[in-house]
């Protein structure tokens, strides 16, 4: 089992950049393939970018593409995005998540751990 605890996020003006990481525990934290989900109030958790177990292979949402990267450190437990050009329809709060596959992972249901988010706020 996994525990995930996003940081990072905050207000940012319109072409701004953020950072976000999220920090587990388990000693096992390298058998997870780990994620990154967004959601406003009133819509689905939207797919934002994934990474393979060891960090070799590594997915994107279309609209994020060129602007979001996805890494990790096994050695700190530690997943980041790095956000850069946001706009304000990059407003959400920001998930991450672990699991144990990599078969689903475009898709809220193919994760089993979730942490309890971090708000960002692009401003115009």
């Amino acid at each position: 089992q996994v525990q995930l605890v996003e940081s990072g996020g905050g207000l940012v003006q319109a072409g701004g950049s953020l950072r976000l990481s999220c920090a587990a525990s388990g000693r096992t934290f390298s058998s997870y393939a780990l994620g990154w989900f967004r959601q406003v109030p009133g819509k689905e958790r939207e797919f934002v970018a994934a990474i393979t177990w060891s960090g070799s292979n590594t997915d994107y949402a279309e609209s994020m593409k060129g602007r979001f990267t996805i890494s990790r450190d096994n050695a700190k437990n530690t997943v980041n995005l790095q956000m850069n050009s946001l706009n304000p329809e990059d407003t959400a709060v920001y998930y991450c998540a672990a699991t144990i596959y990599w078969s689903d992972w475009s898709r809220p249901g193919g994760y089993e751990y979730w942490g309890q988010g971090t708000q960002v706020t692009v401003s115009s």
